[in-house]
């Protein structure tokens, strides 16, 4: 599986996602510099983390408009998986591939530490490698990820099963608990932890590791392709 992970003036987790990609998963993985906009080499696209344009106006409001990110809509239209990860999350919303905003942390402080996170919905292409209710470690890093949406939004997401993960001891306000969530049609997902942090023990979690297997293992059992 080849995947994108797309780079902005600003972005500082790229290397993370490329290195757990790449080196820990041992698939192809190309960072692809924003102002590339063909995708259609790439099996699935990953937004890091980060400051893109420097959080200008927004976060990820800037990054939103970009000519790389209209690519991202129209492949995400043909089923492509995406996961945007904090900055690449506020990407996602921006840019209306996922309900709700991000908005301060509730004590309006940067956050950078590591949290419990709940596996709300392990049946997403994403989460089929964790169990349903796995208690997960992973860090987060922001100053913007206080996720809200309007109560109607917030039915919705809870009716069609889009929380994906939610905090065990919500740290920044965010609406429900939540830490992720994911389209309608289950191939975006966005979500304020960072999953390409917990990929080594040596770090202090290899949750992240079922993320990107999941993944993988989706994408190559609806393609038909054999592991090699």
């Amino acid at each position: 599986m080849k995947f994108a992970v797309i780079v902005f003036p600003g972005s500082n987790c790229d290397r993370d996602m490329y290195h757990a990609v790449k080196e820990v998963l041992g698939e192809e993985a190309e960072l692809v510099w924003y102002e590339n906009s063909n995708l259609a080499d790439y099996d699935g696209i990953l937004l890091p983390g980060g400051f893109s344009y420097g959080d200008y106006l927004r976060s990820g409001a800037v990054a939103a408009t970009s000519t790389v990110i209209q690519q991202v809509v129209e492949h995400a239209a043909k089923g492509k998986p995406v996961l945007g990860v904090c900055n690449g999350f506020q990407v996602l919303t921006e840019a209306g591939l996922l309900p709700g905003a991000l908005m301060r942390n509730e004590k309006l402080s940067f956050m950078c530490h590591q949290e419990d996170i709940v596996v709300d919905n392990n049946q997403t292409m994403f989460t089929t490698n964790y169990l349903q209710g796995e208690v997960v470690r992973f860090p987060i890093a922001h100053g913007e990820g206080n996720y809200f949406c309007d109560e109607e939004t917030l039915a919705n997401l809870k009716t069609n099963n889009q929380i994906v993960f939610t905090y065990k001891d919500n740290p920044n306000g965010s609406v429900a608990n939540i830490a992720g969530i994911i389209n309608k049609e289950g191939n975006v997902l966005g979500m304020m932890p960072h999953p390409e942090r917990a990929v080594e023990s040596l770090l202090g979690s290899d949750d992240g590791v079922k993320l990107f297997q999941s993944i993988i293992q989706n994408w190559r059992e609806a393609y038909d392709v054999a592991s090699v």
